[in-house]
């Protein structure tokens, strides 16, 4: 048994342990407090939300619904990984399970699953009292996939409360597994969850997989830098240089994927156009020039032309 970490306190692990924090308005004191009590806790519960898209699931699960007031957690994982605190204190989460899982959670002495709990939401004892909850994205209909980046928040997030308990990750259950009426979360197995938590508490909280052997050369490297590096260059003409800003407004790759096909289409049709423009009027000289030599001679100019070029956002 443990008392509940200060708000501080767990982002603080949260943050050491690699998770990227979103704190969301007064979650430090937003909770269901005046309703019981909250701690001493036992372990921490993982939930799936049965929903699509973040900013709506983070504001259900900090405001609630009609049927059950919010907060119904501590924290949202979304599926970029990114967790949203939206409560502290005791929230509307697990409500009623089986006294049978809380004693094998206190005591960690469970093989790989608790035993089946046979008591839930209505008849069970109170683990709104016992437990941190932490509801994650998705579905919950065993297709929604579980991103990766999302899975290793899921991780991260039980290793830190499991590392400043100083539990092991037998303190760690499903919602399934706490109360006979529950299925989630659906898409991977707790033992699975349990297993790589396990791992994680094996090493520091700073490290990441695969750091042992050698540095990942991409560690830290988001989408805007790759973005920021490969497209955003004087070579590629954008809505900066160009009075014309309607070919790429927004600045997206696959906007500028498509400006580039067409200049290069539009540079092929020219390139055409001179060398038959080119052949008519060698031949109408008549000073006895060779019509392959001058043609040569300007595609290979062309050539050069089109490798030292600075596409111009204006041509069409």
């Amino acid at each position: 048994m443990s008392d509940p970490l200060t708000p501080d306190r767990v982002a603080s692990v949260l943050r050491a342990e690699g998770v990227r924090v979103v704190e969301v308005g007064n979650w430090r004191t937003h909770n269901r407090n005046s309703k019981g009590p909250w701690g001493p806790l036992n372990g921490s519960i993982v939930h799936h939300t049965v929903t699509r898209g973040t900013a709506s699931t983070v504001a259900m699960v900090r405001d609630g619904h009609a049927a059950l007031p919010g907060p119904l957690c501590h924290g949202m994982i979304a599926k970029d990984g990114r967790v949203h605190m939206v409560g502290w204190g005791r929230t509307n989460h697990a409500g009623g399970g089986d006294s049978k899982v809380l004693e094998q959670v206190i005591a960690e002495s469970y093989g790989t699953r608790p035993t089946p709990p046979t008591r839930g939401n209505s008849n069970g004892v109170d683990g709104n009292a016992r437990f941190y909850g932490w509801e994650c994205e998705n579905l919950g209909d065993g297709k929604d996939p579980w991103p990766k980046a999302q899975y290793d928040a899921i991780v991260r997030v039980q290793a830190a409360l499991c590392r400043a308990h100083d539990w092991s990750a037998k303190s760690v259950i499903g919602h399934l597994e706490w109360s006979s009426d529950k299925v989630d979360p659906r898409g991977f197995t707790m033992a699975k969850l349990r297993a790589d938590v396990a791992e994680r508490l094996k090493h520091p909280a700073s490290w990441n997989p695969g750091s042992d052997h050698e540095e990942d050369p991409m560690a830290g490297i988001t989408k805007r830098d790759i973005f920021d590096a490969v497209w955003k260059t004087d070579a590629i003409g954008g809505p900066t240089d160009a009075a014309d800003h309607s070919t790429n407004p927004t600045w997206q790759p696959q906007s500028i994927l498509k400006d580039m096909q067409a200049r290069i289409r539009s540079m092929d049709k020219r390139m055409a156009a001179q060398t038959a423009a080119i052949t008519v009027l060698a031949g109408q000289v008549g000073t006895g020039a060779d019509t392959q030599t001058v043609v040569s001679a300007v595609e290979a100019a062309i050539e050069r032309a089109v490798i030292d070029v600075n596409i111009n956002t204006g041509e069409a």
